[in-house]
């Protein structure tokens, strides 16, 4: 029987939560704070891809993660460049300033895991090389694939 009445709700239910828990073993941390973490870096990825390329990521997500990745999103407004890994890792940061200490670049290696075991492969590459060298090197790549 459906928990919620609803099997999407269900799925996407159950789909976030086997991402914060790897988020949360791979963290040592809670549940509240993994889903901050997931959140802050998606969003910041959101920022720094091309807007089609966004909106493909995001029609990979679980339906209650693409509901956090397009919070506070504006349309129209000009993709962030954040040319440089210190500009990312900084808006991460800025992201979990009210959550318990976690070091952005953990929470980014952790978050490009989850996406690289969990989105299409395909759909992963491309976000990848859209990336700066540096930023991109946080990502595992596509031999570290566990699904």
């Amino acid at each position: 029987m459906s928990a919620t009445g609803l099997e999407v709700f269900d799925r996407t239910l159950q789909t976030t939560h086997i991402w914060l828990d790897e988020i949360i073993e791979d963290l040592a941390t809670d549940r509240q704070t993994a889903w901050h973490v997931l959140g802050a870096v998606i969003r910041c990825l959101r920022d720094r891809l091309p807007a089609e390329l966004s909106a493909h990521l995001s029609a990979e997500l679980p339906l209650l993660v693409r509901g956090s990745y397009f919070d506070g999103w504006r349309p129209g407004r000009e993709t962030l460049k954040m040319r440089s890994l210190p500009e990312f890792l900084e808006r991460v940061s800025d992201s979990l300033v009210n959550t318990k200490p976690i070091g952005s670049v953990d929470a980014v290696r952790s978050v490009f895991a989850v996406l690289n075991r969990h989105l299409d492969h395909g759909q992963v590459e491309k976000v990848r090389h859209s990336l700066p060298e540096d930023l991109r090197a946080l990502w595992p790549d596509g031999d570290a694939r566990l699904m």
